[in-house]
């Protein structure tokens, strides 16, 4: 895509119609500022992928206009995919809050990346580049230094709020409202907001009500206490510490992204009782009602620590009938089964067990709900709107909510990754279309996961595989002894020794005629078994696992 050197453009290349992957991209002349690096977790279809992160593409093509990569906070789904990203793109310089900057500097060094460059931003920063004036505004959020953008450039001020709610009675600093305010005052052209809780009517709980009913339970329950919750809600971890802290409890931490999180939070002053942090064999000389165990696992990830101690195959933790297990989180959407599962197998173990509802306050979203999201709107006072991070229902919602703010609705964006918006002669206006789109990473490798690959793995994963293998003189064009049929996930050999047979029958028919109608090919032969053994699988069992022919060449000679 081109750019004419008086339009500032604007892409998302992650966060629109899907929770997380945030990447927004913002471009004047022959400068380039990337918003946010984040990744998406996998939906339970794509099987055996770790995270999913951003096509690139555009910044590979606009390499040599990046000036920075700004982070607004840091959770994963606005840091997680730095370390991908500095593998494929030179970024010059990354700007991040003190937290995230710490958190990236972790990443970083886990994977053997020697990026030395980030700088460390805060509410007073100003960056000034030739076409770019960018302020950076306080806002409430479950982690600590959370901000937003306010990007002036030569066609208007762009507000981008990241990740953001409204606490009146917040655990750390509130949000800076006057400095919105001023802001939405001197006049917004375009704003960016999260869609997150648009869907959801009235004010978020406030982080203090939390607090308070946290405080409600460790004081009622005399015996062992099991709390789960995100690792990266550190303000939620800290205000567990300072409640075990008050009525005597210490805290045993499992799971190593809660043992950085609390790393992290002493070393920043959040914490500032280091002697209640204990290890396990500490923990086993004190009383049951002393004892506190903050753990990972609130979204039933199967090898997070609340899942291994469910299942009893924890190392050090055995479940106690009169344990209380807290989970103190909200589910992500489409973890509900996994953490269902892992409450039904505490409740066989015989411990009670306290997740948050309409009667509990034991967790807060860190994402404004509606009303919130009006505010936000009245302090910013946008020309236009472009409802981001959050999935399409939940910016269509967003978008009517702009409307009862009083936004025209022609001037409100809903957008998919990929398309881009111009800011030019005082209006905004959709642009061309680059190229956008999900990158699979699986391990160490990037990219080279695609839609076949994850096709394969889900007919694997419902119709298993099945092997054929093959002995061929090359020279005589025979088969040497008959076809070895073994498979994984479609029938036990043992106990379908029939269906094995005619699969053999098969196999050796479809080889001999190959061999003798046409010049020996390994290739073709291969393609004739797996195009004439499907159909044939199909008729007798009903199923398609995956074929795969393995030929092995033996020259015999007489």
């Amino acid at each position: 895509m081109k750019n004419d050197r008086n339009t500032t453009s604007l892409v998302a290349l992650g966060g629109l119609g899907e929770v997380g992957k945030n990447m927004y991209v913002i471009t004047h002349g022959d400068e380039l500022l990337i918003i946010d690096a984040g990744v998406m977790f996998p939906e339970s279809d794509l099987l055996g992928v770790d995270y999913v992160i951003q096509d690139v593409t555009y910044l590979k093509q606009n390499e040599k206009k990046i000036k920075a990569l700004i982070i607004t906070h840091g959770h994963e789904d606005h840091i997680g995919g730095i370390t991908f990203l500095l593998q494929n793109v030179d970024i010059p310089v990354i700007y991040a809050p003190k937290i995230a900057s710490e958190l990236i500097k972790n990443k970083l060094e886990d994977r053997n990346i020697g990026y030395k460059n980030i700088e460390t931003i805060d509410g007073d920063t100003h960056l000034k580049f030739k076409n770019f004036d960018i302020e950076f505004v306080a806002t409430t959020h479950s982690i600590p230094d959370s901000f937003a953008l306010a990007i002036h450039t030569p066609n208007g001020t762009i507000f981008e709020t990241g990740d953001f709610k409204f606490d009146l009675t917040p655990i750390g600093p509130m949000a800076d409202l006057h400095k919105m305010a001023e802001i939405g005052k001197k006049g917004v052209k375009l704003l960016l907001s999260d869609s997150t809780n648009a869907l959801s009517d009235g004010f978020s709980k406030s982080e203090s009500l939390v607090d308070e009913a946290l405080d409600d339970i460790v004081s009622k329950h005399h015996a062992r206490i099991i709390i789960a919750t995100f690792a990266s809600n550190i303000y939620r971890v800290k205000h567990i510490v300072e409640t075990c802290k008050k009525y005597n409890r210490k805290i045993v931490v499992f799971g190593r992204s809660m043992e950085t999180s609390i790393e992290l939070a002493l070393n920043n002053g959040l914490i500032t009782d280091k002697s209640i942090i204990i290890d396990y064999a500490k923990a086993k000389n004190l009383r049951k009602n002393e004892i506190c165990i903050l753990c990972t696992g609130s979204q039933g990830e199967p090898l997070a620590a609340l899942s291994r101690i469910a299942n009893g195959v924890h190392k050090q933790i055995t479940l106690m009938p009169d344990d209380l297990v807290v989970f103190s989180s909200n589910p992500i959407p489409g973890n509900a089964a996994s953490i269902n599962k892992v409450i039904n197998k505490l409740y066989l173990k015989g411990v009670k067990v306290f997740t948050n509802s309409e009667f509990s306050d034991i967790h807060a979203s860190g994402h404004g709900k509606s009303e919130e999201l009006k505010l936000m709107l009245r302090l910013i006072k946008p020309e236009y709107f472009m409802p981001m991070h959050g999935e399409y229902r939940m910016l269509k919602s967003h978008a009517d909510i702009g409307v009862s703010c009083g936004i025209p609705r022609e001037n409100i964006f809903i957008l998919e990754n990929g398309d881009t918006l111009e800011l030019k002669d005082d209006i905004v206006k959709k642009g061309p279309k680059v190229q956008a789109g999900d990158v699979y990473v699986d391990g160490s490798r990037i990219g080279d996961i695609g839609s076949v690959i994850i096709k394969d793995r889900k007919l694997m994963s419902k119709d298993g595989i099945l092997v054929t293998i093959l002995n061929i003189n090359p020279y005589t064009r025979e088969l040497l002894i008959k076809p070895n049929i073994t498979t994984r996930g479609f029938v036990l050999v043992n106990e379908n020794a029939e269906l094995i047979q005619k699969i053999e029958r098969k196999v050796s028919e479809i080889v001999n005629n190959s061999l003798s109608s046409s010049a020996y090919n390994y290739t073709d032969l291969r393609n004739q078994i797996i195009l004439e053994l499907h159909p044939f699988i199909s008729e007798l069992t009903g199923r398609h696992p995956i074929i795969l022919p393995v030929i092995m060449e033996v020259k015999v000679t007489k």
